[in-house]
């Protein structure tokens, strides 16, 4: 079986964890620390941890042209999906599209939101991003940071241009994870005078280079994209595709980061919002420590509990269809215990298909 060459020709051994989580009975959600000799993932995955492109000839345009396309055909299924939510009084999400098209709405309406616009179904940009970016830059947490997590979106561009700027590594997700995983990048990596560049999708996907779930890191600080947060608690919202969750799962699943890793987001004061009830969050929902915005900083103190890890049951197939790092850690999970994951419910996704790497030459 494919599943057995895989685990077998990568030597992979795999310990069960029982993370103690308040938010479920003990046992519900099995989690695993995958350890394997340095060098075989990319043997395992050879289509996901490929070499990074800034060794080979790179089409920006192509890239952005498609990634472009993509994301417009994903918002538009994001839009339908959450229609028929709605329509069919879905309590478990439906107040949850509720306060996101609220903000969405009220940005438009006022005109703070930035390009990319409509800012409706995006995490959105805003006017004063680069500020908020300032005051986010002002903590001490970031200043002492080494590697720095941030989201590949538009209104946290200036937060990857401090972080590479100020001599730090900067990790980044591949958008959506369609191409793979998490990306690496410092200023040696890229030639004088391109950090503009290198602070896009586009310029990570050429510059940066790609890192496996086996890699040996320490993420410092994890700055997060909002729809909309609570300040009193911490609660937050994304634009509902639940990739912000599964980066932090997946870190979680590393090593990388535990309890005591500080989570910052960067929003517009308008994004501030005190009705998010922190009973019906899910178990996978990522909370903030810090918020900042063009104004303020805010220290939520928040009590939510933190993700521990990956929660099998909560991935539905047809997110598992569309990341092919974890379709592949979960068979070779299950080929190593023998025990069959759980999987998710049944859900109607946005397509977020593959994206194909175009290159000149």
């Amino acid at each position: 079986m494919a599943s057995q060459a895989i685990c077998t020709a990568t030597h992979c051994s795999f310990h069960r964890l029982n993370p103690s989580i308040s938010r479920h009975s003990p046992g519900s959600h099995a989690k695993f620390k995958l350890s394997c000799p340095k060098g075989h993932m990319n043997r395992k995955f050879p289509q996901i941890y490929a070499e990074s492109s800034s060794s080979i000839s790179f089409n920006k345009e192509a890239y952005e042209a498609d990634r472009l396309r993509l994301d417009a055909k994903a918002r538009q299924a994001m839009a339908v999906q959450s229609q028929e939510e709605n329509n069919e009084n879905n309590d478990r999400s439906n107040w949850k599209w509720e306060i996101r098209k609220r903000i969405w709405d009220l940005m438009e309406r006022e005109n703070i939101a930035q390009f990319p616009r409509p800012v409706h179904h995006r995490i959105p940009n805003f006017v004063g991003a680069a500020a908020a970016a300032e005051m986010l830059a002002s903590l001490q947490a970031f200043a002492t940071a080494q590697i720095v997590k941030v989201n590949p979106d538009t209104p946290q561009k200036q937060v990857r241009y401090l972080t590479l700027s100020g001599g730090k590594k900067l990790l980044t997700p591949q958008p959506r994870l369609r191409t793979g995983f998490f990306s690496i990048l410092d200023a040696t990596m890229f030639p004088q005078g391109a950090i503009n560049e290198a602070c896009t999708s586009a310029g990570v996907a050429k510059y940066g280079k790609p890192i496996d779930l086996d890699a040996k890191l320490k993420v410092d600080l994890i700055v997060i994209g909002s729809v909309a947060v609570d300040p009193q608690t911490g609660a937050r919202l994304g634009k509902g595709e639940g990739f912000a969750e599964l980066e932090y799962g997946m870190l979680r699943y590393m090593g990388a980061i535990d309890d005591s890793t500080l989570i910052v987001t960067s929003v517009h004061d308008k994004q501030l919002v005190n009705d998010i009830p922190v009973e019906k969050l899910q178990i996978h929902d990522v909370p903030v420590d810090v918020i900042c915005t063009p104004t303020q900083i805010v220290h939520t103190n928040t009590t939510i509990p933190k993700p521990q890890g990956i929660y099998w049951d909560r991935l539905s197939p047809e997110k598992l269809g569309q990341i092919k790092i974890l379709r592949e850690l979960k068979k070779c999970i299950e080929q190593e215990t023998g025990q069959s994951l759980p999987c998710g419910p049944s859900e109607k996704l946005p397509p977020t298909a593959g994206h194909r790497s175009r290159r000149q030459g």
